[in-house]
């Protein structure tokens, strides 16, 4: 039986990387990463030397197809991201959806848990954490008005993601939009 591992990365310190996560990479047969350039950088620290294939947004669907062809094989691949855990505001969420529903009594998907940015920066944070609602990342363009009508009419804490790039334009969008809110951020 192939098993499929979405195994939470350091968020930005290589030492917040689980002992089972550290297990899981020494093991797996393959390991599917955002960004090769980023991964073999974590990978060098800890001394492990496995074949990489970037699975990233983008990805064409003849890769969804190579890596159910190599579950089916009984292979363990390992889907990691740059920083934080696959599938959170991520393409792995959609391998992880076509493997179960090609594969659902042909392999594992077994989550090895680890750093989350969304909730190390809500830890942190400084607001309410009993109920919160997560949302991603903004739209560059059509719909992100709507987006942060949404954030500042929430009735819980919000949290979502933003590129270094556009945070200071999303802020300011925000708070244009919304002068009479007190919008504030966290920066982990």
């Amino acid at each position: 039986m192939g098993i499929l591992y979405i195994v939470a990365t350091p968020i930005g310190n290589l030492k917040d990387l689980t002992f089972r996560a550290l297990e899981v990479l020494r093991e797996v047969d393959l390991i599917l990463c955002e960004d090769t350039r980023q991964t073999i950088k974590l990978l060098n620290h800890y001394a492990i030397s496995k074949p990489l294939v970037s699975y990233f947004q983008h990805s064409k669907l003849s890769k969804v197809e190579f890596i159910i062809g190599e579950l089916r094989l009984g292979k363990k691949i390992a889907l990691v991201t740059d920083a934080g855990t696959p599938g959170i505001s991520d393409p792995g969420g959609i391998l992880v959806k076509e493997v179960i529903e090609s594969l659902s009594d042909q392999v594992k998907v077994v989550p090895i848990p680890g750093p989350n940015a969304a909730i190390a920066a809500l830890s942190i944070s400084g607001f309410p954490t009993d109920k919160f609602v997560f949302m991603g990342f903004p739209p560059h363009k059509k719909g992100r008005n709507k987006f942060f009508d949404e954030v500042v009419n929430a009735k819980h804490t919000v949290v979502f993601y933003e590129s270094t790039h556009r945070i200071l334009k999303s802020l300011k969008e925000l708070n244009v939009q919304h002068t009479t809110y007190n919008i504030q951020h966290t920066k982990y």
